[in-house]
Parts: C-alpha cells; sequence; structure tokens
C-alpha cells in the first residue's frame, strides 16, 4: 500500500475521534467505542498487525486505564470526603481574604497551585485536583474542567519530577549512538541533555508567561455573564505578573539545577509571592469579576457533583488552615514519594502487573498501588479523616458518591487507553511497518520540508493527543524529531526540546486527560465542548513554539555539541 496513503489511514482514529467529539458534539462513552473498533481494523488489516499482538495491547491498555481510574477516585474522594466533613466551607471562605474575584481565584488555585501539583505527580493528577477543588469553591464544572486543562501546558515538561525529560526524552533517543558521537566530538551525553532540558525551559518560559492571561481570557469569554474578552483583559497586569512569578523561576531551576524541580519549585516559589500581592491588592484590577448568578447557568455548565452551602451547615467551623491541610499532606507525600529514594521504592514494591502480555514482547502493564497518585491521595484522605473527626455516616457518604461518579468514567476509558496502545504498538508487525505514530509525523515532514520546525510542536502535541502524555509522546517521537533535525543540518538539540514542548501543550486536548478531569466533577459526555475551547490555548502554544523554532534555527543560528556548535 502507498506510503501516503498508509499515513492517512494512522491520521483516521484521531481525525474521526475530532469529528465525532468536536464537530459532531457526541458524548465520548459513544464516540470512543467506535474509534476504538475503526483503530483495530486499521491494525489488523492495513499495518499487518497480528491478532494477539492487538489484544496484548488491548489488555495493556486496560491495566492502564485501571492506574488512572485510580488517580481519578482519589481526586474524587477527596473532594467527597472534604465535603462532607466541612473542610470545602473552610477553603472557600479563606479565599474571601485573598480576593472575592474568580479571576484571581483561578491564576492561584488552577494556575500556581496546579504546577506545583504537576511538578511532583503529573501525569493528569493537576486537573483532577483542581477542577473538583474550583467547583467547590463555586465554580461552573465546565469552567473549571477548561480551566484545569489549560494548566496541563507549561509546566508538564517537568511534570512529575521530569519525568517527560528524564524517561521521556532519554527512553526516546538512541543515547548509546548519541553518546558515541558525542564522545568523538569531545563531548557527553551529559551536556547534551543538559542543552535540551535548558532550551525546553527557556522556550516554555517565553511562551507560558503568557498562559496565566490566556487562561483567565478564555475563562471570562466563555463563562462570563457579558461573554466578553475585554473582561479577562483587565486582569492583564496582574495575570502576567503571576506568569513572571513562575517562568523566572522555572528557567533558571531549568538551565541551572535539570529537570527534575522547574514546575515543582516554580508553582511553590510563585504561591509564595503571588499570595501575600493578592491580599495586598497588588496590580489587582478596580472591577471584581464573577460569574453570572448560579440560576442563570447553562445546563451544559454543571456537572453532577456540587457542593452547597447547606451540605455542612451547622458544623462547627474550621479554620481555613485545617481545610487545606489535605491538599497540604497530597501535596508533601507526592514530593516525598518522587524525590527519597527509600519511600519511592517501598511504594513502588506494592504493585499488580503483567509483563509480556500474551507472550507479546515489550507489552507489559502494572499498577502501583501506593506510588500512584490514587494511593497517595487515599493516604490524606485517612489522615483527613482523623483530622477533620468525620463520623462513620459521613465516611460512607463521601465513598458512596466517589464510586458512583467513578464508573460513568471507566466506560469511556476502557475505549480510549487501549485505542492509544494499539497506535503506540504497531510498530511491529507483519510488513515492517514504522508504527502510526511515527508515520503521521513522517507525513507531516515530508511535505513541510525546511520550514518544519515550524511544525514540529505540532508533531509532539499530536502525540500528546494520541497518548494522553508528554513522556509516551518523546518516547515515540524524540528520535524522530532528532532524525529529521540532522536530515535539515539544524540543532538536534532544540528540534528535540520543540518535541517536548509540543507534547506538553498537547495535554491540553489529551482525550482521555478532558475525561479524567470531567469525570471528577461529574462532566461525562460534554468532553467535545471542553476541546472546543482548550483547542485554542494549544494552536497558541505549538505555532509560538514552532516560530521560536524558525528563529532559533534561520535566525539566531544556534548550535549543539553535535554540530560542533
Amino acid at each position: 500500500m502507498d506510503h501516503t496513503v498508509l499515513s492517512l489511514l494512522a491520521f483516521l482514529p484521531l481525525i474521526l475521534a475530532g469529528v465525532l467529539l468536536i464537530g459532531l458534539r457526541m458524548a465520548a462513552r459513544t464516540a470512543m467505542p467506535i474509534v476504538f473498533v475503526v483503530a483495530v481494523l486499521i491494525a489488523l488489516f492495513a499495518w499487518d498487525m497480528t491478532a494477539n499482538r492487538v489484544l496484548a495491547s488491548t489488555f495493556q491498555g486496560l491495566i492502564l486505564t485501571v492506574a488512572l481510574l485510580w488517580i481519578i477516585f482519589g481526586a474524587i474522594l477527596l473532594l467527597n470526603t472534604l465535603k462532607h466533613s466541612g473542610g470545602i466551607m473552610a477553603i472557600r471562605n479563606g479565599f474571601s481574604g485573598i480576593s472575592p474575584d474568580r479571576r484571581v481565584q483561578a491564576l492561584i488555585v488552577a494556575w500556581l497551585f496546579g504546577c506545583f501539583i504537576e511538578g511532583a505527580s503529573g501525569f493528569g493528577t493537576p486537573a483532577a485536583v483542581a477542577a473538583p477543588l474550583m467547583v467547590a469553591l463555586g465554580f461552573p464544572a465546565l469552567g473549571a474542567v477548561v480551566v484545569g486543562m489549560m494548566l496541563q501546558s507549561t509546566p508538564v515538561s517537568f511534570g512529575a519530577v521530569g519525568t517527560p525529560i528524564v524517561v521521556g526524552v532519554s527512553g526516546g533517543l538512541n543515547q548509546a549512538a548519541i553518546s558515541q558521537q558525542l564522545a568523538a566530538d569531545g563531548s557527553s551525553w551529559e551536556t547534551f541533555f543538559r542543552l535540551i532540558t535548558s532550551e525546553v525551559a527557556l522556550t516554555h518560559g517565553l511562551i507560558g508567561v503568557f498562559m496565566p492571561l490566556i487562561l483567565v481570557t478564555v475563562m471570562v469569554r466563555f463563562f462570563g455573564e457579558n461573554r466578553s474578552w475585554r473582561e479577562g483583559l483587565s486582569i492583564a497586569p496582574f495575570a502576567l505578573f503571576v506568569g513572571v512569578c513562575f517562568v523566572v523561576p522555572y528557567m533558571l531551576v531549568g538551565v541551572f539545577l535539570g529537570p527534575e524541580f522547574p514546575s515543582l519549585l516554580g508553582g511553590l516559589i510563585g504561591l509564595a509571592v503571588v499570595v501575600p500581592a493578592a491580599r495586598k491588592g497588588f496590580l489587582l484590577p478596580k472591577d471584581t469579576w464573577d460569574f453570572p448568578p448560579r440560576s442563570q447557568w447553562p445546563a451544559e455548565w454543571l456537572g453532577t457533583i456540587e457542593i452547597k452551602v447547606e451540605d455542612v451547615a451547622g458544623r462547627a467551623p474550621m479554620s481555613t488552615l485545617r481545610g487545606w491541610m489535605p491538599y497540604v499532606i497530597v501535596a508533601v507525600l507526592l514530593v516525598v514519594s518522587r524525590t527519597v529514594p527509600a519511600v519511592k521504592s517501598a511504594l513502588s514494591s506494592v504493585s499488580t502487573g503483567w509483563s509480556n502480555i500474551l507472550g507479546e514482547q515489550g507489552i507489559s502493564g502494572s499498577v502501583q498501588w501506593l506510588y500512584l497518585p490514587g494511593g497517595i491521595i487515599l493516604i490524606a484522605v485517612i489522615c483527613t479523616i482523623f483530622l477533620h473527626q468525620m463520623r462513620a455516616s459521613q465516611v460512607k457518604a463521601a465513598f458512596a458518591e466517589s464510586s458512583k461518579t467513578l464508573f460513568g468514567a471507566g466506560f469511556v476509558l476502557l475505549f480510549t487507553i487501549p485505542m492509544v496502545r494499539i497506535l503506540i504498538n504497531s510498530g511491529v508487525n507483519e510488513s515492517d511497518l514504522v508504527s502510526m505514530p511515527v508515520a503521521m509525523a513522517q507525513l507531516v515532514a515530508d511535505g513541510m520540508g525546511h520550514v518544519y520546525p515550524l511544525f514540529a510542536p505540532a508533531v509532539g502535541a499530536l502525540g500528546a493527543f494520541i497518548a494522553g502524555s508528554n513522556t509516551v509522546s518523546n518516547l515515540m517521537l524524540s528520535a524522530f524529531q532528532f532524525n529529521v533535525a540532522e536530515a535539515l543540518g539544524v540543532s538536534t538539540a532544540m528540534m528535540v526540546a520543540l518535541q517536548a514542548v509540543g507534547a506538553a501543550a498537547g495535554n491540553m486536548i489529551a482525550i482521555h486527560n478532558v475525561v479524567a478531569a470531567s469525570a471528577t466533577v461529574g462532566l461525562l459526555g460534554r468532553e467535545g465542548t471542553t476541546l472546543r475551547k482548550t483547542i485554542l490555548p494549544t494552536l497558541y502554544y505549538c505555532l509560538f513554539a514552532g516560530i521560536v523554532g524558525l528563529l532559533a534555527f534561520y535566525v539566531f543560528h544556534i548550535g549543539d555539541p553535535l554540530m560542533g556548535g
């Protein structure tokens, strides 16, 4: 079969998903089973994958689905636990001392706190934690999910203590061959890797400084009473201040300390600077923005999980600090579990998995029950039960409500993640074809020539859209981007950096990330509505990252050790 036709067939599941979810506004629970069947047919009859490998990939996807559902369950359970303990009311009341402006609340809770959680945990956890927290503060469920998805951009490349770079880029490149080449040129892999990390940090910093402003502007435009872009722009000075407070330490840490802590420390330092500034009204506009009255909210804004004042009425008041403590515990446990080797090893040892599923080499899956954010959050929930002195009936109600919400997300993910794994694992087939994601990338590269760097971030985003993960996108496509850079005679380090930046942006439109965030606020079935809004900041990110790449290659002529520059 013609190479171009095959590449177009590889695109078909993604195109179909976009048409059904965004164009026809079909619910993901209906659309994704259809997309899964189409992907299976393409894998079997166009890619010549064996039925055994397709089935093994499906089982692998199901194991990964369990792991993701475990994270979702933890996030939902923490919200419902705080709902029944009265902690949510304490958190909500605490924000009245900072600012009643919803734009300010979104920047602090979603962006800065979310970036910190991304740095500690990654893998979709920030939106799953931030979205229900914003709902508890009085945000519409749809608005909370859209905002939660937008925070999964700048911090993502250094999420989960640098996993997308440490694991994704290192594992995606032929480190042994590159090291030999570097040694011959008098350099080393460590120097090359540090250069990639620095260029990822600096590129994200240039683009990400505007993301807080874009976040609040999109929120105000789509969820404000007046549907006004201007009301979002009126907070521009403060939003840009928030952006600077995050990206400056983020870039410095990325350049001088490496990939493990830019997002984590950027979020933490940003919170330490911005919260006191907001309390004093620094750079805040004179107007105070809020959503329209709840009675005027369209039905599509509302999820099935909501926190009402009467839910906790009549209970003893709780201090703001005590209300926030469960989230503090989550953050501390995430950091400790990712940075202390002994703790990481102990938690990771509690695992259920299947290696070389159905005899297929390299197709494995496992669920690390305590190391995954779901286990970490469950530990925090147990602490909360005692810290907030909850009654057995309250705990039982929290578990019951959380379990009920989980089942809706599970059905969609049963088809979404196995479909992803089939695409990724398609590189082993009886016709010796490259995998479907690489075929898609090659089609884009072949048609672009020297202007390809403009589209390199979009290729990375495409990988993340498929896999729902910056790490997996980097694993799939870093070598491809490296090879394209060599063919064009430009910096391989910078091209791989553009891959990592684009893959981070792609998390804003990754289908199963949207499903996961939607599930935490009871908003399943409206994933297409979310995607139509998050596609705008994704396009911004990919376009400007591409422009940075073109300038770096053809105006500033940056080099790397492999180019002798």
